[in-house]
């Protein structure tokens, strides 16, 4: 599949999905808190903050609570998405952009903040190289996206049924996303890896977590695979997999990255060293 036509079938899926969404987000709060964390390992003192893939706008209410004198602007490409915002969210501040290509002037965002997005965007090269350009110099990138051990026992389980076909979508390895971020402009990446086990108590409900969080949309899926022959057998395959509680298993690797833009001139302490780190005015 395309990178177009990816980016459509992905935009697709959130915007059926944006009604259910905060009610299913269980993996994207779990994530997202745990991403908040690595804030607090930075000194900042943004004056505009991109939220990017901001959703609904759960990540964006905690960031205006953490700087509230900062401007956070909330950016999805998927409209039905931002459209869920609650109806006191600053309505001048919802903007509807691909990632890779952001309506923003070059170095006026001082952090970009990112709760698992990455994963959707099939080039993550121009991804980088597009947030560099609108980060001040010294402006950090704050993000978190799955991992290529995402979605283990599901991928096992087609394995099994459809050894041929390719029907869980495959995330890119950190390696590449580090060789990514240096090679769009970014200096000192830190990588850190989670892994993350959900249980279901069917496996309808297994299911309807990937349907309902708009992440079913697989690549290279062929015309007659999903048949109910095909739809029991996968059924048999996870059943094998369930825990010891007898729950339905998914599993995710969130990958977490912090990235500063090459800074300018002036000096800014970072708190994770005594090193000196050159920053932007943040």
């Amino acid at each position: 599949m395309s990178g177009a036509h990816w980016s459509a079938a992905v935009r697709r899926a959130f915007a059926r999905a944006a009604a259910r969404y905060d009610r299913a987000a269980t993996v994207q709060r779990s994530i997202g808190r745990r991403l908040f964390e690595h804030l607090d390992d930075l000194t900042l003192a943004p004056r505009r903050i991109l939220d990017l893939g901001a959703g609904t706008g759960r990540e964006a209410r905690r960031l205006r609570r953490r700087w509230p004198d900062a401007q956070v602007v909330e950016v999805d490409f998927a409209w039905a998405m931002l459209a869920r915002r609650p109806w006191w969210a600053p309505a001048r501040t919802a903007v509807c952009a691909d990632a890779a290509a952001l309506p923003f002037a070059d170095a006026s965002v001082d952090l970009v903040y990112s709760n698992l997005m990455l994963q959707w965007c099939p080039e993550p090269e121009r991804v980088f190289a597009e947030l560099r350009r609108v980060l001040r110099p010294g402006g950090w990138l704050v993000a978190s996206t799955l991992g290529p051990a995402s979605l283990a026992e599901l991928r096992a389980a087609w394995a099994e049924v459809d050894p041929d076909g390719a029907h869980v979508n495959r995330f890119p390895p950190p390696e590449r996303l580090g060789a990514a971020l240096l090679a769009a402009g970014f200096v000192e990446p830190v990588l850190d890896c989670d892994r993350l086990r959900f249980g279901y108590r069917s496996f309808e409900a297994m299911l309807a977590s990937l349907r309902e969080l708009g992440a079913n949309t697989v690549a290279g899926r062929g015309r007659g695979l999903t048949g109910k022959r095909r739809w029991a057998a996968l059924r048999a395959a996870c059943a094998r997999r369930r825990d010891p509680a007898g729950r339905w298993r998914l599993s995710y690797e969130a990958v977490y990255l912090v990235a500063r833009r090459h800074p300018g001139h002036a000096p800014l302490r970072d708190r994770r060293g005594d090193r000196q780190a050159g920053g932007g005015r943040l």
